[in-house]
């Protein structure tokens, strides 16, 4: 008879929690997020047609940063055409060039500490395909083509067009305001922590920096409907390790048993199918989970609304859900490149493959690298780390910084919901913590899904109507006072 009260006030306690989670997610307000483009839903397109010839010039301006070639002609082209864009800034602002990257200082009225809005001048390989030339800058069907429109010519256009047409106007900003475009954030080089240093040395601290990062862009995770603002305020850590197994090599007609390509393949199937790394939901996840629940169903709402009850749950289902869900709550590993022998039938001395790892702060570099290396030494596998960084520092969403972005986003933006979210990238923001305690990765452009694609990929383009709410967003941004 006890068992049978006890199974009675489990199934009451169960029924009882699962009816307060309904009644909580019943309490989500309605959707208010649509998909209206730009201030009260209307696109400038006639000062889109205006800026986009601009954008097109810097596209025109091929700036493939390249590990083995150091070479900075490119970047001083570039330099070259924002002079000629750019005319009010040139002759306003102070100029610095740091071994081909830029950091313009336009001087303020000392009313608020210094701010610095950055977006590099360097772009990837345009490999493939292109309907349009990745260097034409051409512009058809309401969108500038090419390589760097979203990644991230197209957003330093904004931030340097805002600044030109306010010099213009005789406005003078409440604070000093930088203008940072490094030459090497591809390759995560020199360009950035050598402007840092330039900064550091000027005892500059920065109020607010915003990089590239989250844009303006319709259901930004899978099942969330309607357009949201996505802001970074935390950067994953970096790493790249090579893993290399060693044996005696000789030909292929009589082979031994576990030859290092074999010993590798053994690792990696490991490595595939553990769940190796922690996951958890961190105050910025629930955060952005919580931004997103006007947007979500009724079941997915159920569980996002009540996370202390499901939060388990979704820690062990995330993965299969969404990768990137997944890379939010974990670090995470992919193998990238191999090597082995150079012959079809000869076994290799050495074969070697290599991971890249973004490591989560909750389990950050050292004890990342220590449980996937201590597999590899049990196939008696050795490794290299190539390069190594930490996670970044996470901005405060409950700082004045972050609410004051979050201020011009809703004033620039009306119908679009905003929300902090876990970078998965790398940016050159992570170099600046020494003079900012408050750096935001958002570049206020409306970008859609296959522009979202295209980063990195072929076709990359912009719509030119993205371009003004931009303008405007910089210009407000500039404006602030704390």
């Amino acid at each position: 008879m006890t068992v049978i009260w006890i199974l009675l006030a489990v199934l009451g306690l169960i029924i009882l929690l699962l009816m307060i989670a309904v009644i909580r997610a019943l309490t989500v307000k309605t959707p208010i997020h649509t998909n209206d483009a730009g201030r009260d839903g209307k696109a400038d397109t006639e000062r889109g047609m205006k800026y986009a010839p601009r954008l097109s010039r810097m596209i025109q301006v091929e700036t493939v940063s390249n590990r083995n070639n150091a070479d900075t002609a490119k970047f001083y082209a570039f330099h070259k055409a924002l002079e000629e864009l750019f005319p009010n800034i040139h002759r306003v602002c102070e100029k610095n060039d740091i071994g081909g990257s830029l950091l313009f200082c336009w001087k303020g009225e000392n009313r608020r500490a210094p701010i610095l809005l950055m977006s590099h001048m360097d772009v990837v390989e345009a490999q493939g395909e292109w309907k349009h030339a990745p260097f034409s800058g051409e512009i058809a069907d309401g969108r500038v083509w090419g390589r760097g429109t979203v990644d991230t010519k197209g957003n330093l256009f904004c931030m340097m067009q805002a600044v030109e047409e306010l010099i213009e106007s005789r406005y003078t900003p409440p604070g000093d305001v930088y203008i940072a475009s490094s030459c090497t954030e591809e390759l995560n080089g020199h360009g950035a922590p050598d402007t840092v240093e330039f900064l550091r040395a000027r005892g500059v601290k920065l109020w607010l920096l915003l990089d590239e990062g989250g844009v303006v862009m319709d259901e930004p995770f899978a099942g969330v409907k309607g357009r949201y603002a996505m802001i970074g305020v935390i950067e994953k850590g970096y790493c790249d390790i090579k893993f290399y197994a060693r044996g005696e090599g000789g030909h292929a007609s009589a082979p031994p048993k576990n030859t290092p390509i074999t010993r590798l393949a053994k690792f990696i199937s490991e490595v595939d199918k553990k769940r190796l790394f922690r996951p958890e939901v961190s105050p910025v996840v629930k955060e952005m989970f919580g931004a997103f629940l006007p947007g979500m169903s009724f079941p997915m709402r159920l569980v996002f609304k009540n996370l202390w009850l499901f939060e388990p749950l979704l820690k062990r289902v995330m993965g299969n859900i969404s990768p990137l869900g997944a890379a939010m709550l974990q670090t995470t590993v992919a193998f990238t490149m191999t090597s082995g022998s150079q012959g079809a039938n000869v076994l290799p001395r050495e074969a070697s493959v290599t991971a890249n790892l973004r490591f989560i702060p909750h389990q950050a570099g050292d004890e990342s690298v220590g449980i996937i290396t201590s597999i590899a030494k049990e196939y008696d596998i050795a490794h290299e780390i190539i390069v190594k960084s930490e996670p970044s520092n996470a901005a405060d969403t409950k700082g004045i910084a972050y609410k004051a972005v979050e201020a011009v986003i809703r004033q620039v933006f009306p119908n679009v919901g905003v929300s902090p979210y876990i970078m998965t990238g790398g940016t050159d923001a992570k170099f600046y913590a020494p003079v900012c305690s408050s750096c935001l990765r958002f570049a206020p452009l409306f970008i859609d899904k296959q522009q979202f694609a295209s980063v990195h990929a072929a076709d990359e383009n912009i719509s030119i109507n993205a371009l003004p709410d931009a303008v405007d967003f910089f210009k407000q941004i500039i404006g602030l006072t704390e």
